[in-house]
């Protein structure tokens, strides 16, 4: 039994069109990662986390996904494969390690997709309530029958949307992301303009009230806060899943992914100076907590502007992840390590509808019954998991094949920095509860038990 036999996935032919270029790209990245995370985490970390000094926290997250995203950049322009970090992990690493990274990134992009659409309902609730217009509680909670919530119907209605724009042809369906994008950023430009006349730099004096907390194993601190905040930076990777719809991959996925980043880390912090020089950081554990800011300064009409927009352009968010994660499980199907039928796409658009509607049908569950603070450190596990898998692959894949070729992207100081993001991806992986490495661990028992049970022996190598 052969679990690490490889597979130049370089050869695979595609029946995508290949007519996105760079722009469409960064527009990709940023409906990927300007969302929850800079709407809602920002606030719960803050609060609960790290105070005002979570801005160190969002750096030392931006680092940890910066050393990761060169590894993506290789890659890409050296395999320039759909699947991203599945496919770079066949070629190097082998099968198992291959099918792990794509059970995690599955893990990873339905549970992002659901904790966007929970932040998404969060804030249609808030500006809804100023109408005091509510759902009936057992449509207004996740599953809680001691409460007497049993499913959250906004997230699930929104999940339903964004399926259908998904299915829609590629162009389209990015096309309407990236104007959702700008409307975003509209958004916060305002909050950040007009917030910096409302700053009261007293907010800041206590400004890590938390210390800076452990390097493994800390519950609360700027560390805590970095494992947080790297919710804030998940979705980058998926420029890489769209390169059978890039024009020269090669070239535009790196400068894609680095453009994209280097736009959020600066957004990212911007928006938490001015939040939390608005009001003290200990009244930031809201679900809304950009639009709960600029209400308690009395600036209503602002508030309201940024609530309406996020509950429009969240949707970016979902739209930008099920858009990688269907291509995802379209990758992977076409491998044999799931059901072929994830791999068939429709005729005239070419969208791999049956991996679209199971990746909607799964995240709208998700979304519906378990609860956002759950959902964002179960993906951040997750992730944090298959980055390491990631730094291993880009050590093998120089050991191999050496140092990149001309016009190719060649990541510096490997394998220094590869090393690097091996200790700080365990150490941030190291700042969660119990109850998550538990949910972390049936997740990976039950991928291993699947490859073993089916992908190994309905895989194409295995056919051929």
């Amino acid at each position: 039994m052969n679990i690490f036999r490889k597979k130049n996935t370089t050869l695979d032919r595609t029946e995508m069109k290949r007519h996105l270029k760079i722009i469409d790209l960064v527009f990709l990245g940023l409906g990927s990662m300007v969302g929850t995370g800079i709407f809602t985490i920002t606030g719960i970390g803050a609060a609960n986390y790290a105070g005002p000094a979570l801005v160190i926290s969002i750096a030392i997250s931006a680092i940890a996904v910066g050393i990761s995203a060169l590894f993506y950049a290789e890659f890409a322009s050296r395999i320039p494969a759909n699947g991203g970090a599945y496919s770079y992990l066949y070629a190097t690493l082998g099968e198992f390690p291959a099918w792990l990274t794509g059970w995690y990134i599955i893990m990873e992009f339905l549970t992002a997709v659901s904790g966007v659409a929970s932040g998404w309902g969060s804030y249609l609730k808030g500006l809804l309530s100023n109408y005091n217009i509510q759902l009936p509680k057992a449509l207004n909670g996740t599953f809680n029958p001691s409460e007497g919530t049993y499913i959250d119907l906004f997230p699930v209605l929104v999940i339903f949307l964004v399926t259908g724009i998904v299915l829609l042809n590629s162009k389209i369906a990015l096309r309407f992301n990236s104007s959702l994008v700008i409307m975003k950023f509209s958004a916060l430009i305002l909050f950040i303009t007009v917030g910096l006349f409302y700053i009261k730099p007293e907010n800041w004096s206590n400004f890590s009230p938390f210390g800076f907390g452990q390097l493994y194993g800390g519950k609360t601190g700027i560390m805590s806060g970095a494992s947080l905040m790297f919710f804030a930076f998940l979705g980058f990777e998926s420029i890489s899943m769209a390169v059978d719809e890039v024009k020269e991959p090669q070239k535009n996925i790196p400068r894609g992914i680095i453009a994209s980043l280097s736009i959020v880390t600066v957004l990212y912090i911007s928006v938490t100076l001015v939040l939390t020089g608005i009001i003290p950081y200990k009244k930031l554990n809201v679900a809304d907590a950009v639009a709960f800011s600029l209400r308690s300064i009395g600036l209503n009409w602002a508030a309201n502007y940024i609530s309406v927009i996020a509950t429009l352009t969240l949707i970016t968010v979902c739209i930008s992840m099920t858009y990688a994660l269907a291509r995802t499980v379209y990758s992977i199907s076409r491998d044999g390590l799931l059901p072929k039928q994830f791999s068939v796409v429709t005729k005239h658009s070419k969208v791999p509808k049956n991996a679209t509607l199971l990746v909607g049908f799964v995240s709208m569950v998700c979304a519906g019954v378990f609860p956002l603070s759950s959902i964002a450190e179960f993906l951040n596990i997750c992730t944090l998991a298959y980055l390491i898998l990631l730094a291993i692959g880009i050590i093998k894949l120089r050991k191999n094949e050496g140092k990149a070729k001309e016009g190719e992207f060649n990541t510096p100081l490997v394998p220094l920095l590869p090393i690097i993001s091996i200790i700080i991806c365990f150490s941030l992986m190291s700042q969660y509860k119990i109850i998550i490495w538990v949910a972390f661990g049936i997740s990976t028992i039950i991928g291993i038990l699947t490859y073993l049970f089916y992908g190994y022996k309905n895989s194409t190598i295995n056919q051929k």
